[in-house]
């Protein structure tokens, strides 16, 4: 019976407080009402949350990455928790990063969302007989294998001391040859150092003729070393037999950039010409020449199948040429400084990467077949060099202005594998191990470290390209 029929005279009803004294009989004096919300049709699965925040979380699996095994153990750690006392439903790490990205940048930023879970959302079936207190998703994280994290030491295991080693951009002044033995522009001398015995001999010295030394490049065979000097003239060295066979003229500045294909030497120099000579006919047939460039020559590379040949020059022009033309078959012009680190990919067919100087500081890649552009990453310094690894597809370069710091890419994601710091110059020079495992790399500080930075063993997951034609059946 409700209090209202308790009381036919409306007037003479009491107030709720007073029935409250009467029906409770307590004699303290209530300050207000006591309101019970009726609560039968609740949904207690409701979830509040605050949304997360994309920086912080890309900023967290970058982290993750970079930090090897360390930060994985922490990651799997935090995932247990939001599991056991959270109550989420995560067994894969390998996805976590890419679930949590859940807001596209015309989402509204909202500071917390709402929803309600569906019942059967990625539900694990659950044994009675389980005598782990862990809920079925973390046991199976905690099962799931994960390959090991590649550690890439962040000092040098070796470091030689290189004086008169010049600081200058446009010169190539180190190279590592198939002997396992490194050669070294230094002053007017260049020296050999093997790295079999650590001994250490002086091939030559240009003193006498007041010249200077500006490149050196190894044969492929790495029987010879060619020297590229300050007065335009290239020898020809015999490593074994500790003599000059060869010299080779034509060029009226400096010679800042040599490559071998077989036994044909390109030269590039500061008079915008790059020449190919057979060193093995007469010195005085004529060479054959390439003009393109309109300033200095200070990059060369050949393809791995010795067909094209990249030159990248102080005109911030990147050329491609082929053997039987003289006039470059593509020029890419997208750089906004100087081109000097120029690498083709042992992995991916007619994939070229190049890097610009100061006013450029982007890596960008190219699709030789095509002619067209690909990606294109800011590293934030001064690009000097470029080397790929003989055994993955990954990425080593060397940077100057203002950061003189090395990085390791994977491709073709573009994350940093490691940042290698030590030189306090910009590191203008880079070489690879015959092996493939390590690097060398010079600096004008007048050093020269050594790197384990690349793993030996391929991957046996290979990296799908756009430029493997090859790869299926049609």
């Amino acid at each position: 019976m409700s209090l209202d029929l308790m009381y036919e005279d409306r007037a003479l009803q009491p107030t709720r407080l007073t029935v409250a004294r009467n029906l409770f009989g307590t004699g303290r004096s209530l300050n207000c009402d006591r309101y019970i919300p009726c609560r039968a049709n609740n949904n207690w699965e409701t979830n509040f949350a605050v949304i997360p925040d994309n920086n912080k979380v890309v900023a967290q699996c970058k982290k993750t990455r970079e930090n090897g095994e360390n930060a994985r153990d922490h990651s799997v750690y935090n995932i247990l928790l939001r599991n056991e006392i959270l109550g989420e439903r995560i067994h894969d790490i390998k996805t976590q990063c890419d679930d949590r990205l859940v807001l596209s940048p015309t989402q509204p930023r909202n500071l917390f969302r709402y929803g309600t879970p569906k019942r059967n959302e990625n539900k694990l079936p659950c044994s009675p007989y389980s005598l782990s207190p862990l809920t079925p998703f973390s046991q199976k994280l905690l099962r799931s294998p994960h390959k090991a994290t590649r550690k890439i030491s962040r000092i040098p295991f070796k470091v030689l001391d290189a004086p008169e080693l010049q600081d200058d951009f446009y010169l190539n002044l180190v190279d590592w040859s198939a002997q396992n033995v490194l050669s070294v522009g230094l002053g007017s001398s260049v020296y050999l150092w093997s790295a079999c015995t650590s001994q250490v001999t002086r091939l030559c010295d240009l003193s006498g003729d007041s010249n200077a030394v500006t490149s050196v490049s190894w044969s492929e065979r790495g029987n010879l070393v060619a020297v590229g000097t300050h007065h335009g003239y290239v020898t020809i060295w015999d490593v074994v037999a500790n003599k000059q066979i060869n010299k080779l003229q034509g060029h009226t500045a400096r010679v800042g950039a040599l490559a071998w294909n077989g036994d044909v030497l390109s030269s590039g120099s500061r008079d915008r010409l790059i020449l190919q000579r057979d060193i093995r006919t007469n010195p005085t047939i004529p060479e054959r020449k390439l003009v393109g460039h309109r300033q200095e020559v200070c990059g060369l590379k050949w393809s791995p199948d010795n067909q094209y040949l990249a030159s990248g020059g102080n005109d911030n022009r990147l050329h491609v040429w082929n053997m039987q033309s003289l006039t470059p078959v593509q020029t890419y012009t997208d750089h906004l400084a100087a081109v000097k680190a120029i690498a083709w990919s042992p992995h991916h067919h007619g994939l070229l990467a190049s890097g610009g100087g100061t006013a450029d500081r982007c890596i960008r890649f190219w699709n030789t077949l095509t002619g067209q552009p690909m990606q294109c990453v800011d590293t934030g310094s001064q690009v000097c060099n470029l080397a790929w690894s003989k055994h993955s597809s990954e990425l080593v370069s060397t940077h100057g202005y203002s950061q003189n710091q090395i990085l390791v890419w994977k491709y073709p994601s573009l994350v940093q594998v490691a940042k290698l710091t030590g030189h306090s110059y910009r590191v203008l020079y880079l070489a690879l191990s015959p092996d493939g495992e390590a690097i060398v790399t010079g600096a004008g500080d007048e050093t020269l470290r050594f790197w384990n930075v690349f793993s030996k063993a391929r991957s046996q997951k290979e990296t799908r390209s756009v430029l493997s034609l090859y790869t299926g059946i049609r």
